[in-house]
């Protein structure tokens, strides 16, 4: 050793109270921008777990009742209520299923699509322009720079 500081090496970590007590800042700061975000207005009228359908049947494309109760662990006869009411504001349509008839695939309407659209876009503006209204450049460099490690936070 030559007395040099090694900048390989990683700083102690921070203690658990410390991480306890910022995980509890982040927690109330991402849920009030979370309630920010879904105050703003989305044109579509729907209630937060029809709002979840329809994003899961635009992303992942047309379901069974039984997949979207699985795959947002409900029951089917809960899915199917929130179902209903989707089909009654004319957003998600109804499809046989190509190869069990004894089943139906719901698909979101274009016209679902496009409001999902205006809302995601209205969305993504309001958190632009508090951005650009609130913060400088460097906390935006420190918020763009933090994208990814909540992202990977997620796959814990």
């Amino acid at each position: 050793m030559t007395g040099e500081p090694q900048d390989d090496i990683e700083p102690t970590a921070r203690s658990a109270s410390e991480l306890a007590e910022s995980a509890a800042d982040l927690r109330v700061a991402l849920s009030r921008i979370l309630r920010r975000l879904r105050a703003t207005h989305s044109g579509l009228g729907v209630t937060p777990s029809q709002g979840v359908v329809l994003s899961r049947l635009l992303r992942d494309g047309p379901a069974t009742v039984a997949a979207l109760a699985r795959a947002e662990n409900v029951r089917p006869q809960s899915m199917r209520v929130t179902l209903a009411a989707l089909e009654e504001h004319g957003l998600v349509s109804r499809s046989p299923h190509p190869t069990d008839q004894r089943q139906v695939l719901l698909s979101i309407t274009d016209a679902a699509e496009q409001q999902l659209a205006a809302a995601r876009s209205a969305k993504e503006d309001w958190l632009a322009q508090a951005m650009a209204a609130e913060l400088t450049r460097a906390d935006q460099d420190a918020l763009l720079a933090a994208i990814p490690l909540l992202q990977r936070l997620l796959e814990h």
